[in-house]
């Protein structure tokens, strides 16, 4: 595994668990389809959470918020659509796109509703 990809499942690992900190459910972690992959899904009552996981290992690189462009927004709700189509279940939720960035220090910067998608 490459230093880069060991830091993103560490990054990934710690917004998980701060998630579940906050009351949410872990559902699935690193959904892949054609369109992207979903870093984590999580689920809060009714309301279904996907959330961008960034680790920015120096300020100079810019936001977490600010590395997802709108190419990536787009990206990550089709990758969504899909998930929808694999778990019918989920149809019924409300969905909700969060971004958890990860700081060179760890610190967890989470921003709920981060954008729009549905």
């Amino acid at each position: 595994m490459t230093r880069a990809r060991s830091d993103g499942v560490a990054a990934e690992t710690l917004a998980r668990r701060f998630l579940e900190q906050q009351g949410l459910e872990f559902v699935q972690s690193n959904f892949n389809c054609r369109f992207g992959e979903i870093d984590l899904v999580m689920r809060k009552g009714d309301t279904v959470v996907v959330a961008e996981v960034r680790k920015r290992s120096h300020r100079g690189y810019g936001s977490a918020a600010e590395s997802v462009t709108a190419g990536k927004q787009r990206r990550i709700v089709q990758a969504t659509r899909a998930l929808i189509a694999q778990q019918p279940a989920l149809a019924d939720c409300d969905i909700r796109f969060d971004v958890i960035g990860i700081d060179a220090d760890n610190q967890v910067d989470w921003i709920p509703s981060a954008f729009e998608g549905f």
